[in-house]
């Protein structure tokens, strides 16, 4: 080993040598998704289409690339995926057909999850009305709701690739049915940064007694630096875990420690220049702030009664009612994207008891969430989305070709229904259409990555140029560059 220098200034050129030896080897080996597209961005500058981000800050609120109707998103995602035909899809010929052979040319060449052989056909299992003011068919299932229809945008013509749970649900939330692709919340947040930095930019709130099919890789940041994944938070307890200070470690004691881990990982990052770093001191000042803003966000007990009847929430209970009301109170503090995911829709049998009791789980907050919301001056910002991972079919389940002793319905992935409302979406219409059975589209197919793509536009961006560079530069984005994605501009008012 050669003697360290005695000469003080000496040792510092040689240790800044040194240094800058190891950033230039990092730099030309890493990818461009590793230091060099730090190092550009620590410079103000992106490689095309992407995002120039401070590292110091990465989820700092940035503009969109031009003035969105939205500026913060909260996707209601009903695990298991519910029937359209029993909610917002009225098929009267159906009805009529009920119990009768399926047509065998709906059959051909298809591919579903459990049903064998030639299926019978099941109408609408609850009665259908129009609602009043906008004329659109809704189910008695959601009377709630019904009174907030006038805000919402049916997409009646929604399909996807996918007809398994997870596979469907990663499509839903990544564009891709394989792991490791960044999900919809890291890319928003990736794009506009959070409005407040006291709490995470994408929150996750989880209801129904399990995790979504797919687990946590819905809510996943894959090729994206860490801090732009969701962040869950929990119905009981504490929201957080290890949110709370350990006894005997006070708020001074413990930012300390942050303070002296921070200048640990600053170190690191010099060395190495692997932005994960960044995203572990991001983390930690995270939270730290968090004990306190996140604290008092997510103590839904601090609203009045009035709220509590509204929505029909119980504080400190695992619900989606109570998840609905987090949701407004954390969009109402600068949150960004918020992600519910309410487990148990999957009713290949048990349209006739347990669908009944899920709908009633729904309705009331949902239509609470939409209304508050409208109140406060927060939807025409907010852009709500509601749906499963694919739909349910017209033929009654035949499992093994035995037809099941409660109605119940296969997955679908050919035609199910979504809605929208709020973030400058036309209230009180319906877009797209199926055949007259409930099969097929017929009218503005609208897949997966069209939703992405307006669901971006909503927010203030060209989905083409919302990118980031991955694989030796690649440029990828959320809706992939293997598909067209189409802008539903109709849906807008």
């Amino acid at each position: 080993m050669n003697p360290r220098p005695a000469d003080p200034d000496l040792a510092r050129a040689i240790h800044r040598d040194t240094l800058l030896q190891v950033s230039r080897r990092t730099f030309l080996t890493r990818s461009a998704a590793g230091l060099g597209s730090v190092w550009l961005a620590q410079r103000g500058f992106a490689a095309a289409g992407s995002v120039a981000r401070d590292p110091a800050r990465p989820a700092a609120a940035s503009p969109p690339l031009f003035p969105g109707r939205a500026k913060r998103v909260i996707y209601l995602h009903m695990a298991g995926a519910p029937s359209q035909l029993e909610l917002f899809d009225y098929k009267p010929e159906l009805a009529r057909l009920n119990d009768r052979d399926c047509p065998k040319a709906f059959l051909e060449g298809k591919r579903f999850a459990f049903i064998r052989g030639i299926p019978q056909l099941l109408g609408p299992q609850y009665p259908f009305h129009r609602e009043r003011r906008t004329g659109q068919w809704i189910s008695d299932r959601l009377p709630h709701l019904e009174q907030m229809l006038h805000r919402v945008c049916l997409v009646k013509s929604m399909t996807t690739d996918q007809f398994n749970h997870a596979p469907a649900q990663l499509m839903a939330h990544t564009g891709s049915q394989n792991l490791g692709a960044a999900s919809v919340g890291s890319w928003v947040l990736y794009g506009l940064g959070s409005e407040n930095e006291n709490m995470p930019g994408f929150v996750v709130l989880l209801s129904g007694g399990q995790n979504p099919d797919a687990g946590k890789n819905v809510w996943g940041s894959g090729f994206l630096p860490g801090v732009y994944q969701g962040v869950q938070c929990r119905g009981e307890g504490d929201p957080v875990l290890y949110l709370s200070d350990p006894a005997g470690v006070n708020r001074e004691l413990r930012g300390g420690v942050v303070d002296a881990v921070k200048r640990i990982n600053q170190r690191a990052y010099q060395r190495v220049g692997d932005p994960e770093t960044v995203t572990r001191i991001a983390q930690y000042e995270m939270a730290f702030r968090m004990q306190l803003a996140a604290s008092e966000a997510l103590d839904i007990s601090r609203e009045p009664d009035a709220v509590h009847r509204r929505y029909g929430t119980q504080p400190g209970r695992e619900s989606f009612a109570n998840n609905c009301l987090l949701a407004r109170r954390l969009v109402e503090r600068g949150v960004r994207y918020v992600q519910l995911f309410d487990w148990g829709w999957d009713q290949h049998s048990g349209l006739d008891t347990e669908f009944p009791k899920k709908c009633r789980g729904l309705d009331q907050p949902a239509a609470a969430l939409l209304a508050d919301l409208e109140e406060r001056g927060l939807l025409d910002e907010t852009l709500v989305v509601w749906g499963g991972e694919f739909g349910r079919t017209p033929m009654q389940e035949n499992r093994g070709g035995v037809k099941a002793r409660s109605p119940g319905r296969d997955h679908h992935p050919f035609a199910f229904t979504i809605w929208l409302a709020g973030g400058g979406v036309k209230g009180g219409t319906s877009y797209g259409a199926t055949d007259e059975l409930g099969f097929q589209v017929v009218e503005n197919p609208v897949q997966t990555q069209d939703l992405h793509a307006t669901l971006l536009h909503a927010l203030g961006f060209q989905h083409e140029k919302l990118t980031y560079p991955v694989a030796g530069g690649l440029n990828t984005r959320l809706t992939t560059v293997t598909k067209k994605a189409t802008v539903l501009r109709d849906i807008f008012a």
